[in-house]
């Protein structure tokens, strides 16, 4: 499936408020792709800050899900035993994301867990452009927040939705995101798809926030 109402894929004179925007977030039993395994996978579809649609699954990893995992995401092995296997869940992702402009917070992380199991499968990425929230936060308000994380920003910036280890709601709490920074790019001229994806390469990352200083 496409995300929903999905229009041709944009390009770089694309006003912002017409593209398509599928915010990704995954779960998995480790840090390192090909190691570890997917156990969740959430989606979300925007266009002109309207959600158009979401997709969300568990993901049988096919292996035990570790106890420091369960303890950060709520995820466990009875949660996923009979759940999509990898090959599914990435194949009806990849259909999600249809020609869209694909988003994460530190986006890198969950592409690779994305494209390993694609490899696995058979299947293969589009050459979608991709958003990084995390590099456009270091670039926009890092130094009006004490950190970069996707929660220390949610909390800092009063995001609609918080992030809470799962797939789907961090999702959301990153398109939160998503649309807060495309608010301050405007700052900066960014109008148009191809001026958001090259702003990291024109701005240089903020200074962090400075600590607080002790008063008497």
């Amino acid at each position: 499936m496409h995300a929903p109402g999905a229009p041709p894929a944009a390009g770089p004179d694309t006003a912002l408020h017409q593209v398509t925007f599928v915010v990704l977030d995954v779960e998995t039993t480790g840090g390192t792709a090909g190691e570890a395994a997917l156990t969740e996978v959430g989606a979300a579809a925007y266009r002109g800050g309207e959600r158009l649609g979401t997709f969300a699954t568990l993901v049988d990893p096919g292996c035990p899900v570790p106890d420091f995992v369960s303890r950060l995401t709520g995820i466990t092995d009875a949660m996923v035993a009979g759940a999509p296997s990898p090959a599914w869940a990435v194949r009806h992702l990849l259909e999600f994301l249809g020609d869209a402009v694909v988003v994460g917070h530190n986006l890198a992380f969950d592409l690779s867990f994305v494209d390993a199991e694609a490899g696995r499968a058979g299947l293969a990425r589009g050459d979608n452009p991709v958003v990084d929230t995390l590099a456009l936060a270091r670039r926009l308000v890092r130094d009006v927040v004490p950190g970069c994380s996707l929660h220390t920003l949610s909390a800092a910036l009063r995001l609609e939705h918080r992030p809470t280890h799962r797939a789907l709601a961090d999702a959301l709490a990153t398109a939160d995101l998503l649309h807060r920074l495309i608010e301050a790019a405007t700052g900066y001229g960014v109008l148009h798809l191809g001026e958001l994806l090259e702003l990291p390469e024109r701005l240089a990352p903020m200074p962090s926030r400075p600590p607080m200083l002790a008063t008497a």
